[in-house]
């Protein structure tokens, strides 16, 4: 063939190829608009609504009525089922056969009873294959179901994506028929799309690029469209350009099939179930086309939900794991968030993950699965490597808005020292499409050259589901080794890791928490689901230590594992990264509240039970004849408290009692303080409350004006300032509005000043001084707020209940401490970390907003103030002041989020010496873990006080006592080193122990290391922050 000389004009060359495969230019004679050949319309097609979700048995029994293509169907969250009669042309005899349908909800495909194809047209999934060569043999004529949710991708947004869902928004059907595919066509179109990006990201500097250039203007001129035999010249210049290998030094890029289903985000729980199946059965589908194809799959919930709903496809799913590629990663229950959920929640998160990934697929994961997280806390990698994991993977914290994350690939290293290899895929997403752009950033992006030569490409439709397509498979195809680009290889994670631990020597080491500086304003947004965790947790930790006390002592009582079973799923359900964060649509914040309330509904009847059963063993005291007597204290130290004796006297009745550690004693005459509580009022109506270790001045409008530690005489509050200083702040974001709080919202402090009902006096004194007012925030919004301090107490309580209807506003309430610092102490799962108090570089003020659980600490030497909580996650401490986040006001995804009534106690707690001396950590658990009053039961006639354990160390924490998951006759006991020391500690028990093991936290023994049983207990050392299982069996 004669050729005219190319004139080298790169624009017009360039532009000739994107317009010859262009979808909206030139169709009529370009490579593109030959995709489809002959079609012809479905033969019939019926439809029939429903607002529920049910299953294909109950569907195909409804009666349909006629629809066509055009119709619109909804409201949203509706479903729509389309009954399709297809008839395929004889004369399509040997052509691959598509039917084609296109709609803005999403689809499932059902045939014979089953799950076949997800459509989704915002995931590039439009078209089910019904044959890719049709013979006389294979069915003319068929029904298919298509289960339309009235629904994108994306939930309904009105407006924007994370706007609240649109309820009346309705769907159309914009195309359902029969279509020729051709398969010559689409493998070419393939071809220039790879040239001509390839043309574009290497620019016009690189010799490649040129070659890719040319080589695709040659392929247009070869090509005619209107003859199909021409296209294997086309493809012969194609194939030799990506024929061209690459160096041995080239970069590998890991492929692996992902699909990152948010478990509820905007949409609610039961859709997510449809997306997985959606997602799940297209991949499939790919990887019965596709032998080398790896697709990665985290989250055991879902698995599950899957299992329960859709059998034959969960089938499917365990043969292709069988085969390696399902690949199930993660290990946990659901993709939780990193920070706010307890140490023992994340612990259960593996527990209930790794035993679910064993028992169903036959192996535990060996890679932490994280991508879309807000931030990871620095006790992770324990608690990873206590549940057999020692890899990690996420990319979030590209997310960054300040500061550029250092390392790809990287050792962490946790707060005790524990190191997992890390990577974040240098593409900076988990959700890739395979294109050129996302093979070139895996390179370039990598912040390890030098040191890490391979890195992890996700690809596949994410956040609401879709996963991979084949058309991104045949973008890998084309360049698994061509020159110019990274070599590419379809892999697993294990794969992945296992070449990046084969030439590790290089990497660095990060230590300390990975905090994500964006998302911040999720520490506080839907204040109700952080306080229906809070106290969830704190219910179900107190159900099992009674529970096991009851088992070991009570040989008729059945510890209740099934249910307690349940109760923690739900709980580890909404500790997903888009619920307790607040980040989700109100229909999610309904159904995790009405989880919660199922935990404490369910979790108050197993802790009635369990106390009743343990109460009616000899040798537990019996209190005073008559009224509830007896209390208990779930926490492994001695308390001595106040408390408040149920009754219908308009006046509560008090009582100072001291019970022993994990234990009970019987509440006889009230214990007689050593100092009583005193209150007075001054003459210019400020109020000093006193208790012998405290004074408290409140100012009448509810401002501390002092707190001092009577003994040292040292005060709290800096000079000329108050503490307990509410303040509002402007709270619009750029644009993720449940996530974000910006910096620039501390410029708009705005002092809380208006008083509707000045400070008065409730308790007089005696064991309970306390003092009551009213602010009000706005003319929508208002505090009530009382002040509260009891007798032996070392911090004072303020129980606060807020009424609160504001718009992009962000309450907080600061005290200005008389304490000079440069870093301020957090408390978070299993210890605690340190922050700066500065903003001397862009790494410390990118945290003017953070997270800590039970308490903050700002200490200088021998003085501290610690600010405990009982429900709130969000601080921030800059110089001297130390605030706590209360109440958000986002009016997206949801646009009711946290408007209504609130109730919280926060404590403020001076002290000498550390806060590790000052036993803060100890008072931070007794705010949240009150003591219960057990009803009275019959029982050995006896007083006093009986204790199941105790530790000799102030510094250990023994953090949970449960039934072992596999023996009957075991607790295992999980303790922590609290302080960041050394430390040695003797643990004492009452209950009949036989025998007792360290084991990890998946349970699983040390046969090797027993812990022999003395009589003065059994011994026990700890490195700082250690966390230590023992499992105990009982006699």
């Amino acid at each position: 063939m004669y050729h005219y000389q190319v004139i080298k004009n790169r624009r017009t060359l360039l532009e000739r190829a994107e317009k010859f495969i262009s979808d909206v230019y030139f169709t009529d004679c370009n490579l593109r608009g030959r995709l489809y050949g002959s079609s012809c319309p479905v033969e019939s097609l019926s439809s029939f609504l429903t607002p529920k979700r049910i299953p294909f048995s109950e569907a195909e029994k409804q009666t349909f009525q006629l629809a066509k293509v055009g119709d619109s169907f909804g409201p949203t969250w509706w479903t729509c089922w389309f009954k399709v009669s297809l008839c395929i042309p004889e004369a399509w005899k040997g052509k691959e056969v598509h039917f084609l349908w296109e709609s803005d909800g999403e689809g499932m495909v059902w045939r014979d009873g089953q799950p076949v194809q997800g459509l989704t047209k915002e995931g590039q999934k439009t078209s089910y294959v019904l044959t890719e060569s049709l013979t006389d043999e294979e069915p003319h004529s068929l029904c298919l179901y298509v289960e339309l949710a009235c629904n994108g991708l994306f939930g309904a947004g009105q407006g924007s994506m994370i706007a609240p869902p649109d309820p009346d928004r309705k769907y159309s059907l914009q195309r359902a028929e029969l279509v020729i595919f051709n398969r010559g066509v689409d493998d070419l179109l393939v071809d220039f799309e790879m040239l001509v990006d390839i043309v574009k990201l290497l620019g016009e500097n690189d010799q490649r690029g040129f070659q890719a250039l040319f080589t695709a203007n040659e392929m247009v001129n070869v090509c005619d469209v209107t003859d199909p035999n021409s296209f294997l010249a086309a493809r012969k210049l194609a194939k030799k350009f990506f024929s061209q290998k690459n160096g041995e030094s080239q970069h590998v890029v890991h492929a692996m099939g992902h699909c990152h289903i948010d478990t509820a985000w905007l949409w609610p729980y039961e859709e997510t179930i449809r997306k997985c199946a959606r997602s799940w059965v297209t991949a499939i589908r790919l990887m019965e086309k596709n032998a080398d194809f790896i697709f990665t799959c985290s989250q055991a919930q879902q698995l599950e939900w899957v299992k329960q709903w859709y059998p034959g496809l969960y089938s499917q799913i365990q043969h292709f794991a069988s085969r390696g590629q399902f690949v199930p990663v993660g290990g946990t229950w659901v993709e939780m968030d990193g920070n706010l959920p307890s140490g023992e929640s994340m612990v259960r998160q593996f527990l209930e993950g790794q035993r679910f990934f064993l028992k169903e697929f036959g192996r535990y994961c060996t890679e932490f699965w994280l991508p879309d997280t807000f931030g990871y806390s620095a006790q992770l990698p324990q608690i990873m490597q206590g549940c057999g994991i020692t890899r990690f993977l996420t990319q979030k914290l590209s997310w960054n808005l300040i500061n550029k994350f250092p390392h790809s690939t990287f050792f962490w290293e946790g707060l005790d020292g524990s190191q997992v290899l890390t990577h974040f895929p240098p593409g900076d997403s988990y959700e890739m499409k395979c294109k050129v752009e996302d093979l070139l950033n895996s390179v370039r992006n990598n912040k390890d050259k030098g040191r890490a030569n391979h890195s992890a490409v996700l690809f596949g439709y994410g956040d609401g589901g879709g996963g991979p397509t084949q058309r991104m498979l045949q973008r890998l195809e084309r360049v698994r080794d061509a020159d110019g680009l990274p070599r590419v290889q379809m892999s697993s994670p294990d794969q992945l890791f296992s070449a990046l631990e084969a030439d590790s020597t290089l990497l660095c080491t990060w230590t300390g928490e990975l905090f994500l500086e964006l998302h911040n304003g999720s520490y506080t947004t839907q204040a109700q689901i952080k306080k229906g965790n809070r106290q969830c947790e704190t219910l179900l930790h107190d159900i099992e230590v009674v529970s096991s006390l009851a088992v070991s002592r009570n040989p008729s009582f059945q510890y209740p594992a099934d249910r307690l079973h349940k109760l923690w799923r739900l709980l580890l359900l909404n500790q997903f990264h888009d619920v307790i964060p607040g980040t989700c649509i109100e229909m999610v914040v309904q159904d995790a509240l009405k989880y919660y309330q199922e935990i404490r509904s369910a979790g108050a009847e197993l802790l009635q039970e369990a106390c009743r059963s343990l109460l009616a063993e000899k040798g537990v005291p019996e209190g005073k004849e008559g009224s509830p007597s007896l209390a208990l204290n779930t926490l492994p130290w001695e308390r001595s408290e106040v408390i408040q004796l149920p009754g219908g006297a308009a006046e509560p009745t008090l009582a100072l009692v001291k019970v022993p550690s994990v234990g009970i004693a019987a509440v006889t005459e009230s214990i007689e303080p050593d100092c009583p509580v005193s209150v007075s009022t001054q003459a210019d109506g400020t109020v000093v409350m006193e208790n012998g270790i405290l004074r408290v001045i409140v100012d009448k409008a509810g401002r501390v004006a002092s707190i001092c530690l009577v003994n040292s005489n040292r005060e709290a509050i800096a000079g000329g300032c108050f503490g307990n200083q509410f303040v509002m702040f402007d709270d619009v974001p750029l644009y993720w509005d449940a996530w974000d709080v910006m910096d620039y919202h501390l410029q708009t402090r705005k002092p809380v000043s208006g008083v509707i009902r000045p400070v008065e006096v409730v308790h007089s004194g005696g064991l309970r001084g306390s003092v009551k007012f009213s602010l009000r925030i706005s003319e929508k919004s208002s505090i009530s707020q009382e002040l509260v301090l009891d007798a032996r107490c070392p911090y004072v309580k303020f129980h606060t209940e807020v009424d609160w209807q504001e718009s992009h506003k962000f309450l907080k309430v600061e005290f200005p401490l008389r304490v000079r610092s440069p870093n301020a102490t957090y408390e978070i799962q299993f210890g605690h970390l340190q922050r700066p108090t500065h903003w001397n570089t862009s790494w410390d003020w990118a945290r003017f907003e953070v997270w800590g659980h039970k308490w903050a600490d700002l200490s200088e030497h021998g003085f501290g103030v610690a600010l405990l909580n009982d429900c709130k996650y969000g601080y921030s401490v800059h110089r001297n002041t130390l605030t706590l986040s209360l109440l958000r006001a986002p009016k997206s995804p949801d646009a009711t989020a946290d408007m209504g009534q609130h109730q919280f106690t926060y404590a403020v707690m001076p002290h000498t010496g550390s806060f590790q001396e000052a036993a803060v950590i100890q008072s931070a658990y007794n705010l949240n873990f009150p003591l219960r009053l057990l009803p009275k039961e019959t029982g050995s006639p006896q007083t006093g006080s009986w204790s199941a354990f105790s530790l000799s160390s102030s510094a250990i924490i023994l953090e949970t006592i449960k039934q072992a998951e596999d023996r009957k006759d075991a607790l295992v006991l999980r303790m922590f080193e609290s302080h960041g020391s050394s430390a040695s500690a003797m643990l004492c028990s009452s209950l009949p122990l036989k025998e007792a093991l360290f084991c990890d936290l998946l349970e699983r023994p040390d046969a090797t290391r027993p812990a022999p049983i003395t009589a003065s207990g059994i011994s026990l050392t700890f490195t700082p922050f250690q966390i230590v299982s023992l499992l105990v069996i009982l006699k």
